[in-house]
């Protein structure tokens, strides 16, 4: 199970402090692949491996189901949540409609500050020699890209839905090749460009195509889902 036991237990740290730390053990873990989609979590192991409590372990898998990255089933357990081909695909046919509209929202109100480190992600991510720091990488930047929209629901549910697919992102990374990450790469250049000029429509409408060609090559993928 991810983390390791913290030396003399962290239960005196309080309730909260244990919770947020096995939250984001957990996270780091689901996000990194290290745990697959459909594993089991189990409580007693948390506990026993961070020296605390259940409950401290039960708040942070609500606060993980609450990011979509866990699910809780009644008098049976918590596994790492799961998507059928079906479930992807219809996932990503409502982020092309509503990303580019936290892109669009966003644009007028990214500081310069906020766009040099877009800059700066979009130079990181093509420079990635790994899966891991790409995925990394393209979640920062997208991510951050909304940070202006001022509309905090819409961005909650844009955060669950990248952690419900995190892993479904992973294996489509993995087998693009050169050609397929040229065009991610390219992409990414345009709406920043876009953001750049403040040009919120057109940049929402790079990324509808950005969403939508993933979509496309996942409905081919039916293995990923296997």
């Amino acid at each position: 199970m991810a983390g390791r036991r913290a030396s003399g237990g962290i239960e005196g740290n309080g309730a909260a402090l244990a919770s947020g730390r096995v939250t984001d053990a957990l996270r780091d873990a689901i996000l990194s692949g290290r745990l697959r989609p459909g594993s089991r979590v189990r409580q007693e192991e948390l506990a026993e491996e961070y020296g605390i409590s259940r409950i401290p372990v039960r708040e942070a898998l609500r606060q993980l189901e609450s990011e979509g990255l866990v699910i809780l089933v009644p008098n049976s357990g918590a596994w790492i949540s799961k998507l059928d081909r079906a479930e992807c695909i219809e996932i990503y046919k409502i982020r092309e409609r509503l990303e580019p509209l936290a892109l669009s929202e966003s644009s007028a109100n990214l500081s310069p500050e906020t766009l040099a480190r877009l800059e700066d992600l979009v130079s990181r991510i093509e420079a990635a020699d790994s899966i891991d720091e790409f995925l990394q990488l393209d979640r920062e930047f997208h991510l951050l890209s909304y940070e202006g929209a001022r509309m905090p629901q819409l961005v909650q549910m844009i955060h669950k839905f990248w952690n419900t697919t995190q892993q479904y992102r992973r294996a489509f990374a993995a087998s693009v090749g050169k050609a397929g990450m040229a065009a991610v790469h390219h992409e990414h250049r345009l709406i920043l460009e876009a953001l750049k000029r403040r040009d919120g429509e057109q940049a929402g409408l790079i990324l509808y195509g950005h969403i939508r060609r993933t979509r496309l090559q996942l409905e081919q993928r039916a293995d990923m889902f296997v």
